[in-house]
């Protein structure tokens, strides 16, 4: 049916398409045009949002400010401790921007807008005032949102289905939605002032990917009353952890205030992860332990400043790609009901939704207020909260101009030039589900980038999948055939074998399918492709032989990634064997299933493995050959010096082009410590240890000849993944050209004991 068709269709049915009239007063509740509510001067366009401030004759009061592309008219609404509601007009337009200055009005306010226009799906205008809108900019949220029928614009259930998104909905939908919290942005904080940074050198980092609530959640050492929130994590249980396992920085998965899908609520279910952001300048208020009219800010900071105390960096992981608003079903939150043209892409049928992230809608970043606001959103948790870097979610569908991916897109570029946002931590999921979504090795320098490629090479090496060692080389050497091109680095690469998206360490030893009925989508739900293997057995078992092998099959994954050279990724509890049953998609389970089981490292098993974490981690933290900030050449950096980087036969010989191509279970690459590039801080020649490592993935033991002189007269067995107790290394000593033993499946880590 035709545009012009749906249109009709639905003027004939039992209740006619709204038309553009003036402004209603809903369901009985008075507008204060008449001076019956607080005063609303005229204001400032800037800065966006709600921002307390001193206003004209040096009287206190809120200034609001909200763009609203195409808009007849906008009301800001109060609400009281009851719920009771006063609206008022924003009179003053600039620029496209409604605004006004409330005097008295100050932190702790909640506060929404209501936005009049045409209501027109058809042309994409989606305007309807019986809708309480969040503020994009809202520094706080209170409330959660239910998602009954009323907050949806359109009438949910019109029976003609086909067209139900087009009649608009004209109950009031504020009873049902979270309100916007004025914040004291500018009140001092003692505690905060002092707040030291740790700029920890991308070469020299690990990132830990942890949830905020599942992290803290069981956490025997931290407070009852502080689990799952933001001073959970800024508990001292909680970051000791952290500093003994030795890692560098915290990549928390969305902290963006977000809402829960419908279709998860009727299930009993919750959005467990956050994908699914509504506020992108407000801290989740499910995760404050002090309270949400505001203070969910103050425990963010402080949980930001005790990080940091520990010398780890705070990464958040941002969805700036989608919002919670889905397509033209979704319910209307907030951007849909500002402007729904503005702000997000839309197809050629301009009521349907253009969606490069499979969950409904696109922002349209190319449109100058979406630009603004996600880096105004990016800047304010730089320079007010704290935070040292970001992961983006579905990177590449921000890096799209019109439709294609662009390397030189408006966002890229802004982020380029912005002089807060180029210096921070800068991390791409770089890929969306759209048509030449999938940009690995694409994006420019200042990023880096979460490397699948890694995380399947690994996983295929270590389960015998893969035909030959060329793959596995590059990854494991810093992946120079992906990032070795202007001016990039090893660190361009985040390295990691498992993510929160897919199966735990332990279970991707334990499960090659998934098992994600308690998600209630018919197991339909997550990939297929895990690249896994369960060493004989599907799930859990009493066999005592399968789950030494496991443990042993973790071992080597693990130590792979930290050895390998680029930037580790952990997840958290991967140190500690955390299962999730198989569940390769825990979006939506918080319980058990999500959260960490703190009682595993009194585990024989597990424990050893943590022992073996911090040991590798301190091991890489010691030797700057393990943290190189220039690719391999392949060849010496002095006229008596060794090849920085070379490949070995089991015969102690160097690879050949054709021992490349050849099926083979092992791997060795030696590491000289003499040519190690570059110089310290008072510009000194870095010198290190030399290492060889050996991997090897066979279920039989081989027979492996080290190298002799001119790269070792000995060396010292550093690692030794085949043995159960990690908890010291194994000291053993062999002479270069001796034969050695190599267990099956299994991960030696030699230290040249000569300076060789």
């Amino acid at each position: 049916m035709s545009s012009a068709a749906e249109q009709e269709a639905v003027r004939e049915g039992e209740r006619p398409l709204p038309a553009a009239g003036p402004r209603p007063a809903l369901n009985g509740r008075p507008r204060t045009a008449d001076g019956s509510g607080p005063p609303v001067w005229p204001g400032a366009p800037t800065p966006l949002g709600a921002r307390y401030r001193v206003g004209p004759d040096g009287v206190a009061g809120t200034n609001f400010a909200l763009w609203a592309g195409g808009a007849e008219a906008v009301d800001l609404c109060l609400f009281d401790e009851s719920g009771a509601e006063v609206r008022l007009p924003l009179t003053e337009l600039t620029h496209e921007i409604w605004h006004g200055f409330v005097p008295v009005v100050g932190p702790g306010q909640r506060y929404g807008f209501r936005v009049h226009g045409r209501w027109d799906p058809w042309t994409g205008a989606r305007w309807n005032p019986a809708k309480l809108l969040l503020d994009p900019y809202a520094r706080a949220v209170d409330g959660e949102y239910a998602l009954p029928p009323e907050v949806y614009g359109h009438v949910r259930d019109w029976p003609q289905q086909h067209v139900a998104d087009t009649v608009r909905d004209d109950r009031d939908s504020a009873p049902y939605v979270p309100k916007g919290v004025v914040v004291h942005d500018d009140a001092p904080d003692d505690e905060w002032a002092d707040d030291r940074r740790p700029k920890t050198p991308w070469a020299d980092s690990v990132i830990y990917e942890l949830h905020v609530r599942g992290f803290t959640k069981l956490h025997p050492g931290v407070p009852p009353e502080l689990r799952g929130t933001y001073a959970g994590l800024a508990h001292p249980a909680a970051i000791g952890h952290l500093v003994r396992l030795g890692v560098t920085a915290v990549e928390l998965l969305p902290v963006h205030q977000f809402a829960h899908e419908d279709h998860l609520l009727r299930r009993g279910l919750r959005n467990h992860w956050g994908y699914n952001s509504i506020g992108y300048f407000a801290p989740h208020a499910g995760y404050s332990a002090s309270g949400t009219a505001g203070q969910q800010v103050g425990e963010f900071k402080r949980m930001v400043r005790a990080l940091h105390e520990a010398g780890i960096e705070v990464i958040l992981d941002v969805v700036y790609n989608h919002t919670a608003e889905a397509g033209e079903l979704g319910p209307t939150l907030s951007l849909k009901g500002v402007d729904n043209r503005g702000y997000y892409r839309l197809q050629s049928d301009a009521r349907r939704y253009a969606d490069y992230t499979g969950c409904g809608n696109t922002l349209h970043v190319v449109q100058p207020q979406v630009l603004r606001l996600i880096t105004d959103s990016l800047r304010y948790w730089v320079t007010e909260m704290g935070v040292d870097g970001f992961r983006f979610d579905l990177a590449a569908a921000l890096a799209r101009s019109m439709h294609d991916v662009d390397m030189l897109s408006p966002f890229l570029a802004v982020i380029a030039q912005d002089p807060v946002l180029r210096r921070v931590k800068l991390i791409a999921e770089p890929w969306d589900v759209g048509n030449g979504g999938y940009q690995v090795g694409a994006f420019p320098p200042l990023w880096t980038e979460w490397n699948d490629r890694y995380r399947d090479a690994v996983r295929d090496f270590w389960r015998g999948a893969l035909p030959d060692l060329r793959d596995l080389g590059y990854r494991v050497s810093g992946s120079s055939d992906l990032y070795a091109w202007g001016g990039r680095r090893p660190y361009a690469s985040v390295n990691f074998v498992t993510a929160h998206d897919g199966f735990t360490l332990r279970d991707l030893v334990s499960y090659e399918r998934k098992h994600n009925e308690a998600n209630g989508e018919g197991n339909r739900d997550g990939t297929n492709d895990n690249r896994a293997w369960n060493c004989g057995v599907e799930g859990e078992t009493d066999d005592p032989a399968v789950n030494a092998l496991r443990r042993r099959q973790i071992r080597n994954l693990l130590t792979t990634l930290l050895l390998s050279t680029g930037v580790p990724m952990l997840v958290a509890g991967d140190e500690m064997g955390r299962t999730q049953g198989g569940n390769n998609n825990a979006y939506c389970q918080d319980n058990e299933i999500g959260w960490l089981d703190w009682s595993l490292p009194d585990r024989p098993g597990p424990g050893g493995l943590l022992a073996l974490t911090s040991r590798l981690l301190a091991l890489r933290g010691a030797h700057p050959v393990l943290r190189r900030r220039a690719f391999f050449s392949g060849r010496p950096q002095t006229a008596d010096g060794l090849r920085d980087l070379a490949w070995f036969t089991t015969r102690g010989t160097e690879m050949t082009e054709q021992d490349w191509y050849a099926p083979s279970s092992t791997l060795a690459l030696f590491l000289s410590g003499r040519d190690i590039p570059g110089r310290d801080a008072r510009g000194a020649q870095v010198t290190d240890d030399s290492f060889l490592t050996i991997l090897h993935a066979a279920g039989r033991p081989t027979s492996f000849q080290l190298p002799g002189p001119p790269w070792a007269e000995e060396y010292e067995l550093v690692v030794d993944t085949s043995l159960e107790d990690q908890s010291a290394a194994p000291g053993t000593v062999h002479r270069g050209g001796e034969r050695v033993t190599v267990p099956e499946r299994s991960v030696l880590l030699l230290r040249v004991r000569d300076g060789g």
